[in-house]
Order: C-alpha cells, then structure tokens, then sequence
C-alpha cells in the first residue's frame, strides 16, 4: 500500500516508455527503498533501456508485453500486474502523437489515434477501476492533456482522443468515490520528449522530470486534477471561454 509519505511500493506503468512515466518511476524509485515496478510495453530497445535504469536505482523490476490496441488482453494483462502484490499506483502513459495534418486527412492515421489514446485508455480503465476497487486502495494515474480542453485546429485529432480520455478518467474518479481508490487526471501542456522531438516548444513548455514530480504530489495528497506547469490551469480556462471568433484568429 502507498505509505503514510505517499510512497508506493508497487507501481504499474502502462507505456512504460513514456519519458514521462519513466521520469516518475524514477522519482518513486529514488524515494522507495526496493520498489516493484511492472512495466508494461511493447519489447524492443526502450523497454530495455527503462528497466535497466530502474535496476540501477535499486528497483525490483518485471516486464510484460502490451498493445495499446490489443483490447482483448487488457483485462489479462492487468491480472497478471496484480498477481503477486497489490498494485498502489497504475500510471495510464500511452499515447500517439503523430503528424497533425497527416491525422485528419488520412484515414488509418485518424482510427489509430482514437483507437490508442481513447479506446485503448478506456479498455485497460476499466480493469484497472476493476482491481483496484477489490483490493480497497490504489491510485490510477491518466495521463491527459491540454489538448483536450478546447478543439485547435493545429491538432484536434489529437485533442478530440485526449477529451475524451479526461472524460472517462474524471468520471472514472467520480466512480470509485468510497471504495478507497483514486484517480488522478494529469493535464501537462507542451513536454519535451521523444513524442515532441522536433516540434517548436509552445508557451509555458516543460520537462518530463516537472510532469513526473506533478504526478508523484498529485498521488502523494491524492489530487483529482492536477495542471502542469500549474499556470496552465488560468491559461486553458481562458482558451476555453473565448468566443468562438476571437478564438479562431488565434495561432493555434
């Protein structure tokens, strides 16, 4: 269980390449003498590199194989993570991010979003809410985005997923209210990661270490939502209240 500091001692990582996920178990790890972490992800390099670094940190690390899209496998996959120990925190990272112009244009491009960001977060949401509603405690951790807040025309397919997956996550909350789990939307704006390379950073851009050391307090004092960096909160409110002309002329 996530100890009276906040601390896990047994984190999920679905994406568990995700710069940002990886930048929290990191964080836990360096907080949490012998901490569990399954990470769960596609094989290959990165899976590889994210576990060493964790070993590294003193880390009890397992591996399993995952598919955004394999919807099937969800509720396996999610069993087989709690088998041995009771999972405290399940960090929901997933995501594709893409070419803006290439997603409304292209069909396969468009399904793939939808399918990895909402209906690949929805399918292993509801296993999860599952788990951790039977084991009494746990945190779920979704990873959102700004993006969602407002339609953009620079990336509102992108954003349409990520409305739909904060949705379902900040219902989810609302759920399992009384039944002693959580669940902890994160909306980080611009972050520097792989998923980002080479695109211009926008106003108020930050790093995964910022967005990890968000969601270790978010858990930590049990936060419904939490804003990264924490003025992106004023700022989408404001986005979202423009009038839909002033809105349009914006560099969006």
């Amino acid at each position: 269980m996530i100890n009276a500091l906040g601390r896990p001692q047994h984190v999920l990582l679905l994406g568990g390449t995700s710069d940002i996920a990886r930048a929290a178990a990191r964080a836990w790890a360096r907080e949490s003498e012998g901490l569990r972490v399954t990470l769960a992800a596609r094989p290959g390099g990165g899976r590889d590199a994210a576990v060493a670094e964790l070993e590294a940190l003193g880390a009890r690390v397992a591996v399993l194989d995952f598919d955004a899209e394999d919807t099937a496998g969800h509720p396996e996959l999610v069993r087989r993570a709690a088998a041995e120990r009771d999972v405290d925190v399940a960090v929901v990272a997933f995501g594709v991010l893409g070419d803006e112009e290439q997603a409304w244009q292209d069909h396969d491009s468009a399904v793939e979003h939808a399918r990895v960001n909402y209906v690949g977060a929805v399918s292993v949401g509801v296993p999860l809410a599952e788990l951790v509603r039977r084991q009494g405690h746990g945190v779920i951790v979704a990873l959102s985005s700004v993006a969602g807040e407002r339609a953009r025309r620079s990336n509102f397919v992108y954003g349409s997923t990520k409305a739909g997956m904060d949705a379902f996550y900040v219902g989810l909350g609302l759920a399992l209210r009384g039944t002693g789990a959580h669940v902890v939307v994160v909306r980080p704006g611009h972050v520097r990661t792989k998923m980002t390379a080479g695109r211009a950073d926008a106003p108020l851009a930050t790093d995964p270490e910022v967005v990890a050391a968000a969601i270790v307090d978010g858990v930590a004092r049990r936060r419904d939502i939490v804003w990264v960096p924490g003025a992106m909160r004023g700022v989408m409110s404001a986005i979202r209240h423009l009038p839909r002309p002033v809105f349009r002329r914006l560099p969006l």
